[in-house]
């Protein structure tokens, strides 16, 4: 099997088992660092950040694991039963079960938020896993997405359709029309940093577009009040919008990587 060939790992138990569909290249010398790259919302890891850092990271000396979370891509369940919470345990699987040595975890958008949980989960329950983490890499990180990006920002119909259906529908300019369940929403309050600071113990570097309309830049300014801002690098691109895929925010990201470690 080739390491561009999908691999499935088992994730949860009995009749919330799902098969986690990934991709791992190890790094090309024993010890080298590893990026693990964690996908934004209704993406996938083949996107183009994906496919570009699939080329880069072994000509500069990196491995790299990517994966898709249950509901996307070719990895199991649906995408309206999903949880911020499933999302993060498929993470953290990932992350202790096929990767090992010293990590620099890469996420996007939602894949942001999930980086934070996976290094604040482990801090807490298992810090010499913890202590493979060398830095984040986070591209417009949507923390607190739930509450903040998502339940805030609906309209009051929109809040009374969710508790009402138990689902409503966001309009996205990426394709069709974005489902928010309750289930979603509620789950997600089980995971916020509003109101506590945390000190991640490594550097954090965060790449935001000021044109991102999905992921503003006060929203990622704002993160500085609740995670210890003396570990934050941003870097803000004037004319950046949210996928951040373009040639030169590419080389960005390869730059900053190459900081981080």
């Amino acid at each position: 099997m080739t390491s561009d060939e999908p691999q499935m790992l088992e994730v949860g138990e009995g009749e919330n088992s799902r098969p986690i569909a990934y991709i791992h290249q190890p790094a090309p010398s024993d010890g080298g660092t590893g990026l693990v790259w964690l996908i934004g919302l209704k993406s996938d890891m083949i996107s183009t950040k994906a496919a570009a850092l699939a080329e880069w990271a072994p000509l500069n000396g990196y491995g790299l694991t990517r994966f898709e979370y249950s509901g996307h891509g070719q990895s199991g369940g649906d995408f309206l039963d999903a949880t911020i919470g499933d999302w993060l345990e498929e993470t953290k699987a990932i992350f202790t079960e096929v990767t090992s040595g010293p990590q620099i975890i890469l996420g996007s958008s939602t894949g942001g938020h999930l980086a934070l949980l996976l290094l604040r989960d482990l801090m807490r329950t298992d810090p010499e896993e913890a202590a493979r983490i060398k830095a984040l890499v986070l591209i417009a990180p949507a923390w607190d997405l739930t509450e903040e990006l998502m339940w805030k920002e609906m309209t009051p119909a929109q809040q009374a359709e969710l508790m009402r259906n138990g689902v409503t529908y966001r309009p996205s300019e990426y394709g069709d029309p974005l489902p928010i369940t309750r289930k979603f929403i509620e789950e997600g309050r089980n995971h916020l940093f509003k109101g506590e600071v945390f000190d991640p113990g490594r550097p954090i570097y965060v790449i935001q577009g000021l044109l991102d309309k999905d992921v503003p830049a006060e929203h990622t300014r704002a993160m500085l009040d609740v995670i210890n801002a003396d570990q934050v690098e941003l870097y803000e691109v004037p004319d950046g919008e949210h996928r951040m895929s373009r040639p030169e925010d590419l080389e960005l990201m390869f730059e900053v990587i190459g900081k981080a470690g």
